[in-house]
């Protein structure tokens, strides 16, 4: 369009148009260009202002994603320690438990592993103050009586859970 103009202005200034309207419909031309040269550089700094602009946002979301990504990274790392804590955990405990099995009878564990798969992976529950504490229930006057005189290696179950009811000297019975 630039071109357009100064081709058309050499044009009108080398006086090789003679006509008088030649004369006109060319200035009006150049005049229409320039106007359109305007209009369009107008567009061009509106375009360049709204790039600028999204170049702002887009460092910012940048910056902010970064921030985001650092989080994640933090809790990810927090995350992984705690799961090697917890594995390590569950093998001591798994190894503990191995030992405390071995030296209990063989059909007590079958049903305590037998009640702990029914039972959501309790299956015994320490009786404390006349209470079963797996079904949290309170035992009559019946069950507590027949607690009392159980002999100490006696494996009681709880009438409503049905889970093994394991006596401490904190039971208070």
């Amino acid at each position: 369009m630039r071109q357009r103009a100064v081709r058309d202005q050499k044009r009108l200034d080398s006086g090789a148009v003679s006509s008088p309207k030649d004369l006109e419909n060319l200035q009006r031309e150049i005049t229409s260009l320039a106007k359109r040269q305007g209009d369009l550089e107008d567009v061009v700094l509106e375009v360049m202002e709204r790039r600028e602009s999204a170049q702002e946002r887009v460092a910012e979301l940048t910056e902010r994603v970064s921030s985001v990504q650092s989080k994640i990274d933090d809790a990810t790392s927090r995350r992984d320690a705690a799961f090697e804590s917890l594995d390590g955990e569950t093998a001591t405990v798994t190894k503990e438990r191995e030992v405390i099995a071995g030296t209990i009878p063989a059909d007590l564990l079958k049903l305590y592993d037998k009640l702990r798969e029914q039972q959501g992976g309790v299956g015994a529950a320490r009786l404390y103050q006349r209470r079963c504490e797996g079904c949290r229930l309170e035992l009559n006057i019946t069950e507590v009586n027949e607690v009392k005189a159980a002999s100490p290696d006696t494996v009681l179950r709880c009438e409503n859970c049905r889970r093994i009811l394991v006596r401490t000297s904190e039971s208070g019975l």
